[in-house]
């Protein structure tokens, strides 16, 4: 009930507006604009900037500057091999060297989600254990 009463809301302001365009006070875009504005639910609003900030992330990470197309590599050992590369060169790191590498390896495959196919994620799993062999840890 709830619904029906703001949409007749909605073209009550609509009609007052285009009925105040039709006496001059207002412009018929303006009113058409006002309209538009108003019928946009605030959530749809808000969810376009929280959607881009993990690939924000990904590319303007302050904590390693990651080589092109890393995670696209074929080999899980390069891939290891290139992460543990920028995260000991890296000067902007928190944290230590494997922690960083492993939380950007482990950033990447969640942010991808069902979205990654299932062979590139098992090599994404393989680097993480490739990663952990090079920084000499065993888990």
């Amino acid at each position: 009930m709830a619904e029906h009463r703001t949409t007749n809301r909605r073209r009550k302001t609509t009609r007052k507006t285009a009925q105040k365009s039709a006496a001059g006070k207002t412009s018929a875009k303006s009113a058409n604009r006002k309209a538009a504005t108003r019928s946009k639910s605030p959530a749809r609003r808000k969810l376009a900037p929280s959607k881009r900030w993990s690939q924000r992330v990904t590319n303007e990470s302050n904590a390693l500057d990651l080589k092109r197309g890393v995670f696209t590599l074929r080999d899980p050992k390069k891939i290891a091999a290139s992460l543990k590369r920028s995260a000991e060169s890296s000067s902007r790191r928190k944290s230590g060297a494997y922690r960083s590498a492993l939380s950007m390896l482990t950033f990447y495959i969640n942010r991808a989600g069902k979205r990654l196919p299932k062979t590139q994620r098992s090599r994404l799993e393989r680097a993480k254990d490739e990663l952990k062999q090079q920084f000499g840890r065993e888990g």
